[in-house]
């Protein structure tokens, strides 16, 4: 690969700014590449761990005209790179409500998350119900134990700084979703490195006790997971919703959504579901 070849990639899959930018409020947070000021309902998608916008913005141009799609940008990666990264889950649903208030009491909404991402989802959704009453019309989630699943509490056991770089990049190896190519660039793994690991120690800061007799949610939720990843204690979701409840596990494994193949399917099936929503 050559160096323009490769800087192409780095611009897309960490959507690197070619000029530094002041984004405030929405632009700063949101990432919307195919806008759609009369869609019915929006979908907000939250990336995994280290990760940024540039892919799942992309599923603007694949859903339909009557969705328009969201990308939480987190702090410190893409135009934010100069802004610490946060401390809590507690602060980061804090800013995403803040931002997204406004909107998400307009126009109904609905929310997408892998991995990290699930876990963050769900906490803005929590803290949306809880404070204003507002819930999604569908939770989709992908590659990730429910929330009152004791299958988290080892994840609250590790010790990032502990942990060695080769390590991590093996981790990173191993679970995919990285092209080779960007982990060979110095810089690139630097800075991947510091971002995941950062994004790791917010997950472990996630804490949810469900009430016995508490179901939080009334929306709808599908799961979805990779046939070759690890396995995850789903079946909490089910408790967590007076909605019904769906699992669907495709080929591939912890990075399965990047298959092109299953992207299609996620896409028209996250589609047919919300214009089922009965908007």
């Amino acid at each position: 690969m050559n160096p323009s070849e490769e800087l192409c990639l780095l611009q897309h899959w960490f959507h690197y700014p070619s000029a530094t930018f002041k984004f405030l409020g929405m632009e700063k947070l949101m990432v919307c590449v195919h806008k759609r000021q009369n869609a019915l309902c929006r979908l907000i998608c939250f990336p995994w761990a280290g990760g940024g916008t540039s892919l799942l913005a992309q599923w603007g141009k694949r859903l339909s005209n009557s969705i328009e799609v969201f990308c939480v940008r987190y702090p410190g990666r893409e135009t934010r790179l100069n802004e610490p990264f946060a401390k809590d889950m507690t602060s980061m649903v804090n800013e995403v409500t803040s931002v997204l208030l406004k909107d998400l009491q307009e126009k109904p909404f609905a929310f997408f998350g892998h991995s990290f991402g699930a876990y963050l989802s769900f906490a803005v959704a929590l803290h949306l119900k809880e404070k204003y009453g507002l819930e999604p019309v569908h939770l989709f989630v992908s590659g990730a134990h429910a929330p009152n699943s004791e299958a988290i509490l080892p994840f609250k056991s590790i010790s990032v700084s502990d942990a060695k770089d080769e390590e991590v990049i093996e981790y990173l190896q191993t679970v995919g979703g990285t092209p080779s190519v960007l982990l060979h660039n110095e810089d690139v793994r630097k800075n991947l490195l510091l971002t995941f690991k950062e994004d790791f120690r917010v997950l472990q800061t996630f804490s949810f006790e469900k009430a016995e007799m508490d179901i939080p949610f009334s929306c709808d939720i599908t799961c979805f997971n990779g046939g070759d990843d690890k396995p995850y204690d789903l079946q909490g979701w089910q408790e967590l919703t007076s909605g019904d409840t769906s699992f669907y596990e495709l080929p591939g494994g912890h990075f399965y959504l990047l298959e092109p193949s299953n992207e299609i399917f996620l896409t028209k099936h996250i589609t047919r579901c919300i214009e089922n929503a009965g908007l």
